[in-house]
């Protein structure tokens, strides 16, 4: 979630650190602040808010520095704050330290710390890494950061600057993300790869348990047992100027229009030449292996664990296999019933989200064989899954997933298809009938798109709600979940989906005069079933509006409003009325004048459990 960036080279390093924290905003933070050698000194400013505060605050000032360290804080310790904002300081001022992730252990550290005598200036868990630094510092910067780590516990990314070494920075990760990269003449580290875009695309992964040098002569990499460790360069080959808004009014916006071209990228790739087939040759699974396995688990969070939500729903129906799904923060809590024949299916956008990477290694450890789908290459969860394949939906930057969702959503389509077809669960004239109505939806969401005005006329008439209620059955209740979702995480309003059926056990008494239910009705054999339920909210003279493929003069004589999508099989309903729920809330938030694509509290990858 938080953004890091390190410069060393012969540019102006606050300049370079301001800009490279720009570029992770999207990240999700609430104070941002820089450590730099100024005349050999080290200084540290940082501010509360968006990074416009701290680039007000420094000003036009010329630094007389070419080395510092940056970083965007989202709180976990602490209330946001300037004291609370890295870079954090050591008791002699001579370390600088900043942090992503949560150190388990910092109570414990800091009581130890306090006994021995150290003052501390902050409310966080980072600053006790300034001090342990401090006490195991003798003469090595690496040596201090490594043997301060080994202190901890929980996950990090940490990067150590001093005025000891004026000449160096030094970092290390464990399970949070970690880049470096090679310009010319200068050296960077960060936690994302956009941060380095403006200035190199040749880039080192760091894996976790490596330490990472940068000095005047290049860059140096160790493991734990400060052993050197070689690495291939990573060509960034993709266009930073994908990560600007093309026009739009905001990045939400974009992202939700560009899902024609991201949907037809991630399933074009995977056609046959004929165009009837699908063939994930990505995946070293073996049809032996295919044929084994005796149950799917699908480990998500959030906006992915709905997309495996839908997952389950196809899975199960094309490839006829058992499939459970489990929110990746409370996976390996329950101790799950996993062997050598479970297939671990792990969703994650950002490949690096902290609960996702736990679960992820808590599957290995359990012989699981483990297939990740992740948007971003060369991510955490890329790295340590046995197979991957990638969604191809490009940078997504706006906190509120849209285009990754959709494209999640297309993979677990060609998962099951290519399932079905090793374990002869499905015809190829049914592989061919799926195949043709997932190429025909890129197209039908493009006039989806063409009728954006509707969407923002509801959203100017409803916008005032308190609450709001989504509905739907089968897959309807899947795609349900995640409407709710985009609406209360960037308009604020309360919102909650449920399965239809359930409406009289207890949710009936919340629909009063007026409260809008949003009811999914793309599903031809619960539509009769669905709309039973939709009565039975206006019998309370709650206000509908629905969800149709198509004419349904049932839905017509029934909500309040109709939506009416392109015609489509129910069974890829989910690809196609998931716009309408995304427009829906994007227009809800920006009739309420809210931060679209910076909700509060909220960040792009939650790297912390």
């Amino acid at each position: 979630m938080c953004g890091i960036v390190g410069y060393l080279g012969n540019q102006d390093a606050v300049s370079v650190l301001m800009t490279g924290l720009k570029t992770l905003e999207y990240r999700g933070y609430d104070s941002a602040g820089v450590a730099y050698l100024n005349n050999g000194t080290l200084e540290v400013q940082k501010k509360q808010g968006r990074i416009a505060v701290l680039d007000d605050y420094l000003g036009t000032q010329q630094w007389q520095t070419q080395i510092g360290i940056g970083h965007t804080r989202w709180a976990t310790h602490g209330r946001p704050s300037d004291r609370n904002a890295h870079p954090h300081f050591d008791c002699t001022h001579k370390f600088a330290v900043v942090h992503n992730g949560i150190i388990e252990n910092f109570a414990e550290l800091r009581e130890r710390l306090l006994a021995n005598g150290h003052k501390f200036a902050s409310e966080t868990d980072t600053e006790v890494l300034a001090h342990l630094v401090e006490e195991a510092y003798h003469g090595s910067l690496r040596l201090a950061l490594r043997d301060a780590l080994v202190q901890v516990r929980g996950s990090y990314t940490v990067v150590l600057l001093s005025e000891h070494h004026p000449d160096r920075i030094v970092a290390a990760r464990k399970d949070n993300p970690l880049v470096a990269g090679i310009g010319d003449g200068e050296y960077f580290v960060a936690s994302d790869i956009p941060a380095l875009l403006p200035y190199t695309r040749n880039i080192y992964l760091l894996n976790a348990g490596e330490i990472v040098e940068l000095t005047p002569d290049g860059i140096n990499i160790f493991d734990f047992q400060d052993r050197p460790v070689h690495k291939e360069i990573f060509h960034v080959n993709w266009d930073a100027q994908a990560a600007e808004r093309g026009g739009y009014p905001h990045f939400m916006l974009k992202e939700i229009c560009e899902q024609p071209k991201a949907l037809m990228d991630t399933l074009g790739s995977r056609l046959t030449a004929g165009g009837d087939d699908i063939h994930l040759d990505e995946i070293s699974l073996t049809p032996e292996q295919i044929r084994n396995f005796n149950k799917v688990m699908i480990v998500a969070c959030g906006t992915a664990y709905h997309a495996g939500m839908v997952g389950k729903y196809v899975l199960e129906k094309v490839a006829r296999l058992p499939v459970e799904i489990d929110l990746a923060s409370e996976f390996r809590y329950r101790d799950p019933l996993l062997d050598p024949q479970t297939l671990v299916v792990i969703i994650s956008q950002s490949g690096e989200t902290a609960d996702t990477m736990a679960a992820l290694r808590e599957a290995k450890q359990r012989g699981c064989h483990v297939l990740a789908v992740t948007n971003v290459v060369g991510s955490s969860v890329a790295r340590e899954a046995d197979d991957v394949i990638y969604t191809w939906a490009g940078p997504e930057i706006a906190v509120a997933s849209t285009k990754a969702y959709t494209t999640q959503v297309l993979v677990m389509y060609l998962l099951a298809l290519q399932f079905a077809k090793v374990r002869g669960a499905i015809t190829q004239e049914q592989t061919a009938a799926i195949v043709a109505a997932l190429k025909q939806v890129p197209e039908q969401i493009e006039q989806i798109l063409k009728q954006k005005e509707q969407y923002e006329k509801l959203a100017k008439q409803y916008c005032q709600s308190q609450d709001v209620f989504f509905l739907g059955r089968g897959l309807d209740y899947a795609v349900a979940l995640e409407g709710a979702l985009k609406l209360k995480e960037i308009s604020y309003i309360h919102a909650e989906a449920y399965a239809a059926g359930e409406l009289k056990h207890g949710t009936l008494a919340l629909i009063e005069e007026g409260v809008p239910v949003v009811a999914l009705a793309t599903q031809d054999e619960l539509l009769e079933k669905l709309m039973s339920n939709v009565k039975e909210v206006k019998a309370r003279e709650g206000t509908v509006i629905g969800l149709c493929l198509g004419q349904c003069a049932l839905a017509e004589e029934t909500c309040d409003h109709v939506i009416t999508l392109p015609e489509a099989p129910s069974f890829v309903a989910p690809l196609l009325s998931v716009v309408p729920l995304q427009l829906f809330a994007y227009y809800m938030a920006a009739a309420r004048g809210c931060d679209i694509d910076k909700p509060r509290n909220l960040a792009k990858s939650v790297t912390v459990e």
